[in-house]
């Protein structure tokens, strides 16, 4: 399938040209909170204040993209939807002693509230899903997309992700050991030897077409995901899932790697490009952006733009073999060692 438009939010300023322009925002401690936009001309001012943060910035991300093209579908992906108006509900419950409660915070709090209002605001009465899957939340809905496009039930589907920053969540990810302690920014989040990587949110979407037309930016040429992958089946995997497309591991110009400066586990992606991608360009994307489940969305957007011609960051880069505009991307993310996907773009 095609991508032909796409628009992403982020804890970089990524809703315009900045970010590839080298505005580059420094991020301190273990949360990197979104940049957002000005959405008083998108969402009508009654709306949004009741919007919580997810589905703001997921009706902020995908509006725009299904004003400007006709779509038949809506799929996103995303592990835990607006849990922060979830919490708030919950507590409700308690405070109020189970009488009169507001319903604003539940229905902003379940995971297809933002396609839910997509959809709403959109008039879209196509296919509509959300995909809550964890770390592969975002695999699932390409997946679903691309199913949906071979059985021809559609040609064109909004997808996407969307992940926001919940207290809750986060101080319990922090406990369990998910994020750094002490002082330091996303600039050397990468270099330190040490166990934990930073809390990040955003939302990611896309066009993406059955048939490829003249506007094409990218290609999502296949997905892959597994559950309890061992590190020795690693390289066998990815080879075999190349050699399915046609492609030896010599092809591939660019690889995405989800390194987030947890040295618990980030041996799984430095290994993987020792062993099948010495003489492939390597990037990074999580000291720009933190980890989170759907993380790879983000890797998607920016995959797209790099294939369409925009140059990476300086940040990013981990290594840089050559200096060619890449035809192959192959993007490799786990969510904490026990969920991996494998996202394979094209020119």
């Amino acid at each position: 399938m095609y991508i032909t438009d796409s628009a992403c939010i982020s804890p970089q300023r990524t809703f315009d040209d900045a970010f590839f322009e080298g505005d580059i925002k420094v991020h301190e401690g273990d949360r990197y909170l979104a940049v957002e936009p000005a959405y008083g001309q998108l969402i009508p001012a009654g709306l949004l204040r009741r919007m919580g943060k997810a589905v703001r910035m997921g009706v902020g991300a995908g509006l725009p993209l299904i004003q400007n093209a006709p779509i038949e579908g809506i799929i996103l992906g995303t592990a835990n939807g607006g849990l922060e108006d979830c919490l708030k509900f919950l507590n409700q419950i308690v405070d109020y002693k189970e009488g009169t409660l507001t319903p604003t915070n539940f229905v902003q709090s379940t995971p297809n509230a933002v396609a839910g209002n997509l959809a709403l605001m959109s008039k879209t009465t196509g296919y509509n899903t959300t995909h809550v899957h964890k770390g592969l939340a975002f695999e699932a809905a390409l997946l679903d997309t691309m199913l949906l496009l071979e059985e021809k039930r559609g040609k064109q589907f909004l997808v996407g992700s969307i992940e926001e920053i919940s207290d809750y969540n986060h101080n319990i990810d922090l406990l369990a050991g998910s994020f750094k302690t002490g002082h330091f920014t996303s600039e050397n989040l990468l270099t330190l030897d040490s166990p934990g990587s930073a809390n990040g949110e955003g939302a990611a979407m896309f066009v993406v077409n059955a048939e490829r037309p003249e506007n094409a930016i990218a290609q999502i040429r296949d997905v892959f995901q597994s559950n309890n992958l061992a590190e020795m089946e690693l390289a066998p995997v990815v080879s075999a899932f190349l050699r399915h497309n046609h492609l030896d591991t010599t092809d591939i110009d660019a690889v995405m790697m989800g390194i987030s400066g947890d040295n618990r586990t980030d041996h799984w992606y430095f290994n993987l490009q020792q062993a099948l991608f010495a003489g492939a360009n390597c990037y990074t994307y999580k000291n720009m952006v933190g980890d989170y489940p759907t993380a790879s969305a983000f890797a998607t957007w920016m995959g797209a733009q790099v294939i369409a011609g925009r140059q990476v960051p300086h940040a990013c880069v981990l290594a840089q073999k050559n200096t060619r505009t890449p035809k192959h991307v192959l993007i490799y993310n786990h969510y904490k060692a026990s969920q991996h996907g494998f996202i394979l773009l094209s020119a």
